[in-house]
């Protein structure tokens, strides 16, 4: 894998960009009031602001908008594990059910072991900016063929790391990275079943909070993503989302201090009005600096949805 590595040349004001964007949300609100898109079939937001599950996007598009329309979404997520705690905002927009330009900002609270570190209040922060375009199928009016939805994505990643950027940086990340994916769903809609297949290629640590690459590991990794969802009724969804995922930080340099593990979750996702959904699941992080916090990262995830 040979892509391009970027370092300095990602936007420098997403979080004024997730502004503008969150307001075209709302301004687009109530052309899009009436909309005859299946609930849930628009997934839910993932961390990095894409339309899918909790932690892994889709090649569904966001927001409630059908064939020809613009549609938007606007979202609010936390994550809470034995030693962290994770807010994350996030807009999108999208227009024609096949394509959707996203935005998300990231905060990281190390809480005990930021304080461990030497580093009280250390926060990691992080801006994603994130385009997808759907190539071919449709979810919905292909659920009885085996053709599925196939999308491609890239999120343009930025990392704050704080007071420590200058150790990440020893270690061979940088703070700028982007992450290229194509995914694939297929929704079986008699049986009520999803699946998604996501390959992703990405150079980040711990999804970018500590970012990108290392001294011994800087090229791109491709790695699977994989969700399975049931739909129980047409406002009720249960299913689970397994993320593979790069361990690039030289391990010669801390030993296994910086191990990194995949993630996997189990969520139920509930839809009571057509612009509202909310999400919560039990999330499996592993180990994130096990130097300092050495039990796996488990915890829960909430998100409240609104879409237009």
């Amino acid at each position: 894998m040979s892509l391009p590595a970027p370092h300095d040349d990602m936007p420098r004001r997403p979080r004024a960009a997730l502004a503008v964007l969150a307001a075209l949300a709302l301004a687009h609100a109530p052309a899009q009031a009436e909309t005859d898109k299946l609930l849930l079939t628009g997934g839910v937001t993932s961390i990095d602001g894409a339309a899918g599950g909790g932690l892994t996007p889709w090649a569904v598009i966001g927001s409630n908008a059908t064939e020809g329309e613009f549609g938007a979404t606007a979202t609010a997520s936390v994550i809470s594990t034995r030693n962290y705690t994770m807010q994350v905002q996030g807009a999108l927009l999208a227009f024609d059910e096949r394509y959707e330009a996203s935005i998300a900002h990231q905060d990281f609270a190390t809480e005990a072991t930021g304080r461990a570190l030497g580093l009280p209040g250390l926060h990691l922060k992080m801006d994603v900016i994130g385009l997808k375009v759907r190539l071919l199928g449709d979810a919905v009016l292909d659920s009885d063929r085996w053709v599925p939805q196939v999308a491609a994505g890239v999120e343009l990643k930025q990392a704050d790391a704080g007071a420590l950027k200058t150790t990440l940086q020893a270690l061979g990340a940088h703070m700028d990275g982007v992450d290229w994916y194509v995914t694939a769903t297929k929704l079986l809609l008699a049986q009520g079943v999803l699946v998604n297949a996501t390959l992703r290629a990405t150079q980040a640590n711990q999804n970018g909070l500590l970012g990108f690459g290392g001294t011994g590991h800087d090229r791109y990794k491709l790695e699977p993503e994989f969700s399975l969802a049931w739909l129980a009724n047409r406002t009720l969804a249960f299913g689970t989302e397994y993320r593979r995922k790069p361990d690039n930080l030289d391990p010669s340099l801390l030993g296994a201090g910086l191990k990194e593990d995949d993630w996997y979750d189990v969520f139920a996702a509930w839809a009571p009005t057509k612009n509202l959904s909310l999400t919560v699941a039990y999330v499996q992080l592993g180990r994130i600096v096990p130097a300092v916090a050495t039990k796996k990262q488990d915890g829960g995830y909430a998100s409240a949805q609104f879409a237009f």
